[in-house]
């Protein structure tokens, strides 16, 4: 273990540009860090192995089933640091609002796996860190894409195509804002993702061609963010948001919000994350437009609103 006896692991929000739900076919996405929401997870010696986080504190082995997650990804961390039968006691803090599709399993998992490599002075590859969370995200929503692993762990933007090498994307929109809104209910990742499994089963033509044009926005949205092209970027999110629609994983209070922002002066918007819930985006072109949005958001109902700046010098 390293001299301080105590080990530190942090993990930041996530946002899906675009791409959710087609990744896991296969298609492409963009995501990237968002650091207005955190989460940390700090290790000490203990007799017991214990788990505090605001869903639960006491022994990790009694913790309730909705921790499945986090069992797994302590044991498979001890386990591949040769250290299964150490006791100790971690502590997760996190501002990262849960199952709004911000990543914050996969940030819960990122930061313990780097805690338990800290506190035991071990050195943990890219490699591992993902492999070790995507275990537990298996666990939590059933067949992830492996963005959120990857997007609540880094630094830069990423280009993902599942089952390929991350590419670090420069997100460099000049003026560009993203607004980023809670609905205040919980998004619905797995059964979401488990009705477009079901849908394609259904109507593979239909699903597949809705799959496929995703997939080919989000090629057109990296063209338009090298290309330093804000207006065609919000276009591509509206058409975006057509085809999530038509996927089944919107809803009332997501389409609510979405209208809002379009009429209070949004390039575009959509739903971000798994659907059904969670948080929907809106782009806009200035800070002050950026800042009315909000605003006009949160009187629409949202319970919480973030905003964060694409370009570099911001």
């Amino acid at each position: 273990m390293n001299k301080e006896n105590i080990g530190h692991g942090q993990a930041t929000g996530k946002i899906i540009l675009l791409g959710e739900h087609s990744v896991v076919y296969g298609k492409p996405a963009i995501a990237f860090p968002f650091r207005a929401t955190a989460l940390s997870t700090t290790v000490v010696p203990n007799s017991v192995l214990t788990l505090h986080c605001q869903y639960y504190s006491g022994e990790l082995a009694k913790a309730p089933q909705r921790l499945n997650s986090v069992k797994e990804v302590v044991k498979q961390t001890l386990l591949a640091l040769q250290q299964e039968k150490v006791s100790l006691d971690i502590t997760i803090t996190s501002t990262i609002p849960a199952e709004r599709g911000m990543g914050s399993s996969a940030a819960v998992a990122v930061s313990i796996v780097r805690a338990l490599y800290d506190y035991f002075d071990v050195t943990c590859p890219s490699e591992t860190l993902l492999s070790l969370v995507n275990r537990a995200e298996k666990i939590a929503h059933g067949n992830p894409s492996g963005i959120d692993a990857a997007a609540t762990s880094g630094h830069e933007p990423l280009f993902f195509i599942k089952g390929q090498p991350l590419e670090s994307f420069p997100m460099n929109v000049s003026n560009a804002y993203l607004i980023v809104a809670d609905t205040g209910i919980k998004g619905q990742t797995r059964e979401a993702v488990s009705d477009v499994a079901h849908l394609f089963e259904e109507d593979k033509e239909s699903t597949s061609q809705h799959i496929s044009e995703l997939g080919r926005l989000t090629v057109l949205a990296k063209q338009a963010i090298l290309a330093d092209d804000c207006r065609a970027l919000g276009q591509i999110m509206n058409q975006a948001q057509e085809q999530l629609e038509a996927l089944t994983v919107s809803n009332e209070q997501l389409d609510n919000l979405i209208q809002t922002a379009r009429k209070n002066g949004a390039l575009g918007a959509k739903l971000t994350g798994g659907g059904r819930g969670g948080c929907m985006i809106a782009l806009t072109d200035s800070k002050n437009n950026a800042e009315k949005i909000a605003v006009s958001l949160e009187s629409a109902g949202a319970v919480a609103t973030w905003i964060q700046s694409l370009g570099v010098k911001n």
